[in-house]
Order: structure tokens, then sequence, then C-alpha cells
């Protein structure tokens, strides 16, 4: 009988002791992680702060040059979708110490509806405020939506390697009905209209259905080359080749008419606009937005983590 009321007090008192550990476990984790949080809202703040100490130091009251970049995929969501690149333009225009506002365009294209949009505010803020020019300065690359919002400038000035033009549109797909075959899996797919499987990959091409995508390609096209016609005017030199999608090097497309000379950035500030001083007006997710925006994603996932291995007891 003793020998069993020494086991069961030995029983208590593990239990006791395993619930200890298991506490002071958990404190030291819940510890760790307001430490960690307290330590991530410091380095927030901080980056907060230099980022919005940068961008003031780069800000001039005396007359300047409006920078607006177009870099990279033209497209919603991206650096230079329309929503941020018309926000810039009319932030520079709006700004009565601009002196003259540059695009510089770094960009293989992307959406017609993107790049449509950026032409058409160009073109409404130049009639907006018509003292003040302007400008398009390629680096790169202009090519198809990105020659597209070029069109909407005063000047295009480029590099004479540069590479300028495709003018054209392009719908791009894979057809995989050979490989399905060989492999034995068969495509199944419903649905409630003839055409709402257009140009299904996984299915024969359907010439109806490709006759109206190439009808739409047309159309677009048109709407493309009717932009250039329109912001180029007599400078363009038309030939058959002009309008088929292909790319020039910057040299040919002034000579094309499809830009009016060479320059770089600093060139244009200084001898087309004669102000030195460039304000980068371009609207990009900055070091403090893009730190935010992964940090709430991992602390969330860190947080869901940490809840999950005290809600089941989980000692590590």
């Amino acid at each position: 009988m003793a020998e069993n009321g020494g086991q069961w007090e030995r029983e208590v008192l593990e239990k006791i002791a395993l619930a200890g550990i298991k506490e002071q476990r958990s404190a030291r984790r819940w510890g760790i992680f307001f430490k960690l949080l307290t330590f991530t809202y410091v380095t927030l703040f901080l980056v907060f702060a230099i980022d919005w100490r940068s961008r003031t130091e780069s800000m001039t009251d005396g007359k300047h040059t409006a920078l607006v970049e177009v870099s990279g995929i033209i497209g919603p969501g991206t650096d230079a979708s329309a929503e941020r690149v018309n926000a810039a333009l009319q932030a520079a225009f709006k700004d009565s110490n601009t002196q003259g506002v540059v695009v510089r365009i770094n960009s293989p294209g992307g959406s017609p509806v993107q790049s449509q949009n950026i032409y058409d505010e160009m073109r409404r803020l130049r009639l907006k405020y018509p003292a003040i020019p302007l400008y398009v300065v390629v680096e790169d690359i202009c090519a198809s939506g990105g020659y597209f919002v070029a069109a909407g400038a005063d000047r295009i000035y480029v590099n004479k390697s540069s590479l300028v033009g495709s003018i054209g549109v392009r719908m791009d797909g894979w057809g995989v009905t050979g490989l399905m075959d060989k492999i034995g899996v068969e495509r199944r797919l419903l649905t409630a209209g003839e055409n709402k499987g257009f140009l299904d990959p996984f299915l024969p091409v359907d010439e109806r259905q490709k006759a109206h995508a190439l009808t739409m390609l047309g159309e677009i096209h048109q709407q493309f080359i009717s932009v250039v016609r329109e912001g180029r005017g007599k400078r363009l030199k038309e030939s058959p080749e002009l309008f088929s999608g292909l790319v020039w090097t910057g040299q040919k497309s002034v000579d094309l008419g499809l830009a009016d000379g060479f320059g770089s950035l600093d060139y244009v500030a200084r001898e087309v606009i004669k102000a030195e001083d460039i304000v980068d007006y371009s609207q990009k997710e900055n070091l403090a937005e893009k730190f935010a925006r992964r940090l709430g994603a991992g602390a969330a996932g860190a947080l869901a983590d940490l809840a999950l291995r005290s809600s089941a007891g989980v000692v590590r």
C-alpha cells in the first residue's frame, strides 16, 4: 500500500514538473515573440524614416526637370502600371517648378489597355499644361506597348543602340493535343456557349475561333498604328515594314521618324529643357512598402504557427 502511495506521489510530482516546464517554455516562446515584434516595429520605423529622408533630399525647391519612369512590363500591379505612371505624370505637371517632363522608358511592352491609358493621360496633360514640354528618353528598349506610350510625347530621344519599335500585337498560347494523345489523357471540357472554350490548348484549333482571334488582333494593331501616326505625324517615313512588328536600332529609328534624336536624361534636362536639376516623381513601391508587405506576410505566418503550437501543447 505504501509502495502504491509512493508511486502515486511520484506521478503527481512528475505531472506538476512537466506542467511547470511547459509553462516556462510557453512563457519563453511568447517572450521571444514579443521581443521580435518590438524589434520589428523599431526596424520598420527606421526603414520608413530613412526612405522618407532619401525622398525628401531628392526634392528641390527650384526649377527642375521632372522624371517619370516606365520600366519593365506595362501591366496592372507593376511599377509601370497606368495607375502609378499616370499619378506620377499628374504630380509632375502640377508642380509649378517643373520646366519639362521626361518619361524615361525601358520596357519591352505589355498590356495594350494600360499603354493606351498612359498615352491618353500624356496627351491630356500636354493639352492642360501647354507651356510644359513632354519628352521621352529611351534606354535599352522601347518596344510594343513601350513605344505605344512613347508616341504620346513631343519628342523621343534614343541611344544609337536602343531597341525601338515592334509595332504589332501578339497572342501567345500552346497546343498540346499531340502530347495528350501520346500519354493517353482525355480532355473533358463542359461549356455553356459554343465558344466558351475559346482556343483551348488541349483541343484542336477551331478555324472560326482562330479567325475571330486574328480579327481582334488586327483591330488592336490598327489602334496602335493610329496612335503612332497621331503622335508622330509627318515625321514618320512610312514603309510596308514600319508597322510589321519589326524592332529597329535607335539609329535606324531616327531615320524612320520613330524617334527624333540622340540623348540621355541628363542631356535632355541640361540642353533641351534647360533645367539640370532632376526630380523623380515615379510612383514605385519603395523600400518601406516592400518591407512592410513581406513583414506582414511573414509575421502572420509566424503568429499562426505560434498559436497552433500553443493550442496543441507542443513542447520543444
